[in-house]
């Protein structure tokens, strides 16, 4: 009885969907709520109805505008609950479901070029830092959750190559906040088109009555060359996708 009461009283003290984006379009909703979730992007300036610009929401300001705030040419947000089973998600079983750095490992994507689905990742590992590019395990699942953390991803990225990004994990607010960015430059054929630094993602997730929100937002500087040459707003896209299902499969499983 204790525990079941405990339960509720966690369970109350949750917020809602609406709490959190009161008076959202209807079909934006609908979408966050679907198989893929709600996405936007487009070119800077051309993206009127993100969240993070227009729409009031109940989020800290760092959790909206710290992608935004850097002016990225290309930017792309989403919105996505994900469901669980009954009993909840903690953010402990979520920081622990972010751990799983192999699990990026061969997440699929639609390949226009190749008209079918290919991995995206083709090798996910977790590195020793930014000097030490040396392989490391992942972790077991932590029994504690910590204040803040940093990782090193190394991925080989179907169009990239090898890619190397530091990932900050920290409690924020209701929730837990994933910042990556690249710290090596994007290589496209051997030629870089994204910068150190240039590509920034993040995703705030926090449990919440109807299951475990998942907000995202991710954005890149590209050179006027190579988003003539680059569909950056696919290719943004299709990164952001498959973290975010990492991550909600991770959550749900």
């Amino acid at each position: 009885m204790l525990h079941l009461l405990c339960v509720i009283h966690v369970y109350s003290q949750l917020r809602s969907f609406d709490d959190i984006f009161p008076g959202l379009n209807a079909n934006i909703r609908a979408a966050a709520f679907g198989d893929s979730g709600y996405v936007k992007s487009g070119k800077k300036g051309g993206v009127p109805d993100l969240i993070c610009t227009g729409r009031q929401a109940a989020l800290d300001q760092k959790i909206l505008n710290s992608i935004p705030e850097k002016n990225p040419g290309f930017l792309v947000e989403s919105i996505t609950v994900v469901p669980v089973k009954q009993g909840g998600v903690s953010l402990l079983d979520v920081y622990n479901a972010l751990g799983n750095i192999r699990g990026l490992k061969g997440r699929l994507y639609s390949s226009h070029t190749k008209n079918r689905e290919v991995p995206l990742f083709e090798d996910a590992t977790r590195i020793a830092g930014e000097k030490q590019l040396s392989a490391i395990p992942d972790p077991a699942p932590s029994l504690t959750l910590p204040s803040s953390e940093t990782v090193y991803i190394k991925l080989k990225d179907a169009n990239f190559g090898n890619s190397y990004y530091r990932g900050e994990i920290s409690l924020f607010g209701n929730g837990l906040r994933y910042y990556m960015s690249n710290f090596k430059s994007l290589s496209y054929l051997l030629i870089p088109v994204i910068k150190e630094g240039n590509f920034t993602a993040q995703l705030y997730i926090e449990p919440i009555r109807e299951g475990v929100l998942i907000y995202s937002i991710a954005g890149a500087n590209v050179s006027d060359f190579v988003a003539s040459k680059i569909h950056m707003d696919s290719a943004i896209s299709k990164r952001l996708a498959v973290i975010v299902s990492w991550a909600a499969d991770g959550i749900s499983n």
